[in-house]
């Protein structure tokens, strides 16, 4: 009986480690992926997908709610990747779903976040209706909130002309795993193979996104001038 119970316990345990990791390797899918202009978080200008493209060899479109744990876990490492790569040719643009701009413009400050930022939707009610939810799930991803979310856009495959970019391309249904991010960003970009220093997060560390219990934004530290 008491070995019975340990291991329902064992099982509890592992379940409940596993449930907060929503890490997802880099996967080809069919999507009908199409351009799009939407406001910038940190003035409101438009941003148009296909501007922003021009003159890069790879664009990875993350979704996100700023109040996800998950997401906060990715936004460093991508502000890592986007610092080191932004001079080869890599882009990245997020765009914030569920959420106020205000909490969008604090992940900003917090992460020190210097790539472009757009909103698609503020209201928790627009989960099932918003372009993120068609694109995720056509993709596969089954998950409540779904953030952050990967579409990775190669600017010399995509449509010429016209509404879609693409039918097919990388996505990623999940939190990024970093070292094979930085792999497949290094092959897209042309760049040697090299050894990643981003490692992957313990399973323990990243909770499932719960708007029921957000998580606290840091007040920004003020840097004192010169």
């Amino acid at each position: 009986m008491k070995l019975l119970f340990a291991a329902v316990l064992t099982l509890i345990v592992l379940t409940g480690a596993f449930a907060q990791n929503e890490q997802s390797p880099i996967v080809e899918k069919d999507i009908v992926y199409r351009d799009w202009t939407q406001k910038g978080v940190r003035d409101g200008q438009d941003i148009a997908l296909r501007d922003l493209i021009k003159g890069k060899k790879l664009v990875a479109v993350v979704y996100f709610a700023p109040w996800c744990p998950n997401w906060r876990h990715d936004a460093p490492i991508l502000e890592t990747l986007y610092e080191k790569y932004k001079g080869n040719g890599f882009e990245i643009v997020a765009v914030g779903e569920y959420g106020a701009t205000d909490e969008m413009n604090a992940n900003i400050k917090e992460f020190n976040l210097g790539f472009p930022m757009v909103f698609e939707s503020f209201s928790r009610d627009s989960r099932l209706t918003t372009l993120h939810y068609t694109y995720r799930t056509a993709t596969g991803d089954l998950r409540k909130w779904g953030s952050p979310y990967y579409v990775f856009l190669s600017p010399a495959e995509i449509e010429k002309k016209g509404d879609v970019l693409v039918n097919r391309t990388n996505v990623i249904n999940g939190e990024i795993i970093a070292i094979d991010g930085e792999k497949f960003i290094r092959q897209k970009l042309g760049l040697s193979p090299e050894e990643s220093k981003l490692s992957s997060v313990k399973k323990s560390e990243t909770e499932v996104c719960d708007p029921d219990k957000p998580v606290q934004l840091k007040k920004p530290v003020e840097k004192p001038r010169p």
